[in-house]
């Protein structure tokens, strides 16, 4: 820690508290998360939830973890630094954000939560204190409650702030899925719209009677599970009809409306996915390309053959600059495909070359004189013309063939298979900026006399 100076406390949470601090050396300004419980070996540092998913990911909207230091049995995790967060932003707000804003910001937080999921990771804290803004730039941030999808249940019963957590969790059920971050989603997107949380309730029943007075009570048509975990508690749901959304949020499209509507099913099973919630038709506009940006269609004069070939290519053009509503968010622009379009083009220049060429030949071979016979000679000029002659087209044809034989490669990467970092070791200090993320010894500390804490609930 000797390489950062902490300049200001900026947040205090259950398990630690964020300062704002600048590198001594580079200048740069980070986020240092110091963690309020003492780890006396680097297996409990490891082995933390929170370093064991971020070290997996690596998503432009989700904030960089920089480095883990151990020092007098403290650890610090050093973040990337964020300017607020989305509740610094509302709280004092007056004016509501504008539905393209809410928009920017909502499609960001579920590609990162697209790209969490499909890597076996769901975040179970999602609020707004824990999503990150810099110039119109969102992060998910704080995974400490992180989990693995594919980890062995019962989980635990406390994974969020009251006002955002899912039905199924405040029903106490042990098993549940990444369909909690996207009932966390539609609580939040809905406070945007309107700078109000959406079921603000007082304590986990009061909770419950929030939600039911929003989208009504569960049936056993709508939720069969629900009332079984509320039987399960002795709990019986109260008897509301519920409002329309759009009640609440008049100046909301109705694409949104319906957005957040499916995110805060009753049945988890209802709610759409990361990847479903990208595609509807509230984010249509987030895969439109603007006008001045799509690639102008060249008049090109090309032989017939060839024209046909090139105004495929045009048609790809426009399917992949126009707008994609209808496309797949995991859609795949296979290499292969891009190579044959190149190659194509390098076949079409190689044939207008030959076309030019053989358009040069004609005329010169009909203009000149034939030279009557002679038999060549070992010093003949017309002999050495010949065989210079018979060398150039020689070669002319042999770069020809080469050329037209030539293939382009693709060396780009495919999508989802990154490189793995290498797993962390007991006694080191890792560090994230470098390429290798490579692992430093730190001098060993002996363990400090215990201190009590408190313990949170």
């Amino acid at each position: 820690m000797e390489r950062y100076k902490l300049i200001k406390e900026v947040g205090d949470g259950t398990f630690g508290s964020v300062w704002r601090g600048i590198n001594k050396l580079s200048g740069e300004v980070v986020a240092i998360k110091r963690m309020k419980k003492k780890y006396y070996s680097w297996e409990d540092c490891v082995n933390l939830r929170e370093v064991k998913s971020l070290r997996k990911m690596n998503h432009p909207n989700i904030v960089k973890l920089k480095e883990v230091i151990r020092e007098h049995d403290i650890l610090y995790f050093v973040f990337e630094y964020m300017e607020c967060n989305l509740y610094q932003l509302m709280k004092d707000r007056e004016k509501l954000f504008s539905e393209s804003v809410v928009r920017n910001w909502c499609f960001q937080i579920f590609q990162a939560l697209s790209y969490m999921h499909q890597r076996g990771y769901f975040h179970r804290d999602l609020k707004p204190e824990n999503l990150l803004v810099t110039k119109g730039i969102i992060k998910i941030a704080d995974f400490g409650l992180a989990r693995e999808i594919n980890s062995n249940p019962p989980y635990t019963e406390y994974v969020s702030t009251r006002w955002y957590r899912a039905p199924e969790v405040l029903l106490q059920s042990y098993v549940y899925s990444s369909k909690v971050d996207m009932w966390a989603m539609g609580a939040i997107m809905a406070e945007l719209f309107t700078l109000r949380p959406l079921f603000p309730g007082s304590s986990e029943a009061d909770e419950i009677y929030k939600i039911c007075s929003v989208i009504g009570t569960p049936t056993q048509d709508s939720w069969p599970d629900g009332l079984n975990l509320a039987r399960a508690i002795n709990y019986q749901f109260p008897q509301l009809a519920g409002v329309q959304l759009s009640a609440l949020m008049p100046s909301v499209s109705k694409d949104a409306i319906d957005l957040i509507t499916s995110l805060c099913s009753w049945d988890p099973c209802n709610r759409p996915t990361a990847a479903e919630a990208l595609q509807h038709p509230f984010f249509q506009s987030c895969f439109s390309v603007p006008p001045s940006l799509r690639p102008k269609e060249a008049v090109s004069r090309t032989p017939p053959s060839v024209g046909a070939r090139l105004s495929r290519e045009q048609q790809c053009n426009k399917r992949y600059y126009g707008t994609l509503s209808d496309a797949k968010l995991n859609s795949n622009f296979s290499s292969s495909k891009s190579c044959s379009y190149m190659s194509t083009g390098v076949q079409r220049k190689l044939e207008m070359a030959n076309q030019d060429l053989n358009r040069k030949d004609k005329p010169f071979k009909t203009s000149t004189r034939q030279p009557k016979y002679q038999p060549p000679g070992k010093k003949s000029p017309t002999a050495a013309a010949v065989v210079n002659k018979g060398r150039a087209v020689l070669g002319v044809s042999d770069a020809s063939e080469k050329l037209a034989s030539m293939t382009i490669g693709s060396r780009r990467q495919p999508l989802g298979q990154q490189p793995k970092p290498p797993p962390m070791k007991a006694g080191v200090q890792w560090n994230a900026e470098s390429g290798d993320m490579f692992l430093r010894p730190t001098q060993h500390i002996q363990p400090s006399r215990t201190f009590s804490r408190k313990v949170a609930g």
